[in-house]
Order: structure tokens, then C-alpha cells, then sequence
């Protein structure tokens, strides 16, 4: 069995996947502004629009939350080989 040294990505220290979700976050603000209802129209809408609006941030929440719990792992997997490889030297 060959042992290799495994190399990561360099890091660059802005996390993109968090930019993009703010930028989606704010993207669903815009869209309910323009999506507000007008005075004649059917009284579910207001609700339907703010649901779909909370929804839409909250599941970007949980996915973002879902990329940091990786990133976290990675790290730590990465930190135990490290000290493996260490200990078999």
C-alpha cells in the first residue's frame, strides 16, 4: 500500500458559498417587494407572500448551516490523518 501525501485547496478566506446565500437572501426581499400585494387583491396573499418569504431565507439558513457542519468535518478528518501519519513516522 502507497502512503501520499494528500495537498488541499488553497484557502482564499472569503466564503463564497455565505456570499451567495446573502445575495440570494436579499434577492427574496426584492422579489417580495415587488410581489406585495395591492390593496384590491384576495386577502390570502399577504400571508402566502410573507410564508414563502420566510421559508425561502430559513431553508437558505439551514443549508448554509449544513456547509459549515462540512467544513467542520473535512477539518477534523483532515487534523486526524494528519496526527496518524505523524504517529506511523
Amino acid at each position: 500500500m502507497r502512503h501520499e501525501t494528500l495537498t488541499g485547496v488553497a484557502k482564499s478566506g472569503v466564503d463564497w458559498k455565505a456570499v451567495g446565500y446573502l445575495v440570494s437572501i436579499v434577492s427574496v426581499f426584492f422579489l417580495g417587494a415587488i410581489a406585495w400585494p395591492k390593496p384590491g387583491d384576495p386577502a390570502w396573499h399577504l400571508p402566502a407572500l410573507v410564508i414563502g418569504m420566510a421559508t425561502s431565507v430559513i431553508g437558505m439558513g439551514f443549508r448554509y448551516k449544513a456547509h459549515l457542519d462540512q467544513k467542520r468535518e473535512i477539518r477534523r478528518t483532515e487534523n486526524e490523518a494528519e496526527r496518524a501519519n505523524g504517529r506511523k513516522r
